[in-house]
C-alpha cells in the first residue's frame, strides 16, 4: 500500500512538473519560446535586403553588418547586391564585400556600396 502511494506521488509530481512547464507564463515552454523569439529579432538586424544602411563591426576580421537607418550618421555602407552562390566575389563597382557561409543553407555575398 505505501509502494502504490510513493508511485501515485511521483506520477503527480512528474505531472504537475510536465503542465506547468507547457503552461506557465513566466516558466519552462514560455521562457525559451521567448528567448528564440529575442534571438531571431537579433539574428535578423545582421541579415540586410538590398537597400538596407548597415554599419559593419570588425571589418577587416569576421565582419558582421548591422542594419542602421540611412540616415543615422552610424550608416557606413548600402546593400546593393546578393550574389548567391559559394566564394563569389564583388566587383570593382562595390566598395565592400561579405562573403556569408551558413550550414544547411546556400551560401552568398553581400555587396555594398558607400553610404
Amino acid at each position: 500500500m505505501k509502494s502504490a502511494a510513493v508511485v501515485i506521488a511521483v506520477f503527480g509530481a512528474l505531472a504537475w512538473y510536465v503542465w506547468d512547464y507547457n503552461t506557465s507564463p513566466t516558466g519552462g515552454k514560455a521562457k525559451a519560446e521567448a528567448a528564440a523569439s529575442a534571438q531571431a529579432k537579433e539574428d535578423a538586424t545582421h541579415d540586410p535586403n538590398i537597400g538596407d544602411c548597415v554599419k559593419v563591426k570588425d571589418p577587416q576580421g569576421d565582419p558582421l553588418p548591422t542594419i542602421v537607418d540611412c540616415n543615422s550618421p552610424e550608416a557606413e555602407y548600402r546593400t546593393a547586391d546578393k550574389l548567391l552562390g559559394d566564394d563569389l566575389n564583388c566587383d570593382s563597382k562595390y566598395a565592400y564585400g561579405i562573403q556569408v557561409h551558413q550550414s544547411h543553407r546556400l551560401d552568398y555575398t553581400l555587396c555594398f556600396t558607400k553610404v
